[in-house]
């Protein structure tokens, strides 16, 4: 099934792209044009996620021109920086900017741009941001599967929760995830040919645990791969996943929507009345 002009009733949530960094190949570089593409394909909210709090001006005024639009604040694993925020800098830079989540932060030990004990030291001031605001956390790991847990289990707040975004590790990480109270978002590289084992993950992730995403500009889908990613291909992940689990389209989208709402409880009140009609025709609370 290829959703081209999906009613209302099919709405989408693009949970994790980069609209800053936009490639000057989608839609001319122009951010108002992609997004329009999205919305023409059912996408109803983005999330844009921040990589340095440096840039989250830039986001929050990306947010105050589309109204579809939610930020987060905070500082990524890999990103150079000349000092290290502490946790009041980020909760100040998260309050002053109405972001809805805190990251997205972790741990990537497959590159050493920036030393092990600098990446787990900024992972927990994020924990321990997200647990005092409330507001989910927004994790990258990479190769460093089991630090990631750990740091989650001491620091973290199952109350609150979070994301392990982008997911590529294995079904055991997935679901210890799931039982510290996050949940697992899958983009377009589920849609590779040879990712049969995240496709595993999600066949047996449980629906009402998973979230879909772009990471865009980043890890186009199948049939785009190799192409600048961008958020309306969400859709192509959502259908990938709906094959997968022998469901609709239909529901994998109002699933994952029900879902992004009750982990992003912030960004809840921006959604439109349509979307939020249509969650609760289908049996969710918006």
């Amino acid at each position: 099934m290829n959703i081209e002009n999906p009613s209302v009733e099919i709405p989408f949530v693009d949970s994790h792209c980069h609209l800053d960094r936009l490639s000057a190949d989608t839609h001319g570089g122009d951010l108002s044009v992609a997004l329009d593409a999205a919305r023409a394909r059912g996408v109803r909210q983005f999330l844009a996620v921040s990589v340095s709090l440096d840039g989250v001006p830039g986001l929050a005024s990306i947010r105050d021109q589309h109204a579809d639009v939610v930020i987060s604040a905070g500082v990524h694993p890999l990103q150079e920086l000349e000092s290290e925020p502490g946790v009041e800098e980020i909760v100040a830079c998260a309050r002053e900017h109405e972001a809805v989540a805190i990251g997205e932060c972790g741990l990537d030990y497959h590159y050493d741009s920036v030393p092990r004990d600098v990446q787990r030291e900024r992972f927990i001031c994020q924990l321990k941001a997200s647990t005092e605001l409330g507001l989910p956390v927004i994790v990258h790991t990479r190769e460093a599967k089991e630090e990631t847990l750990a740091l989650i289990r001491e620091h973290g707040d199952p109350a609150v929760g979070g994301v392990l975004h982008c997911f590529t590790e294995d079904l055991d990480m997935a679901r210890e995830a799931v039982r510290l109270g996050f949940y697992i978002s899958l983009a377009g590289i589920v849609t590779f040919r040879n990712a049969e084992s995240l496709r595993e993950v999600a066949r047996r992730v449980p629906l009402d645990r998973m979230l879909i995403e772009t990471d865009s500009p980043y890890l186009a889908p199948v049939p785009y791969r190799g192409k600048p990613n961008e958020p309306a291909w969400v859709v192509e992940v959502a259908e990938c996943i709906a094959r997968e689990r022998n469901i609709s389209v239909e529901e994998m989208a109002l699933q994952t929507t029900a879902n992004f709402h009750r982990l992003f409880r912030a960004a809840a009140p921006q959604v439109d009345d349509e979307v939020r009609q249509a969650l609760m025709n289908a049996g969710f609370v918006g």
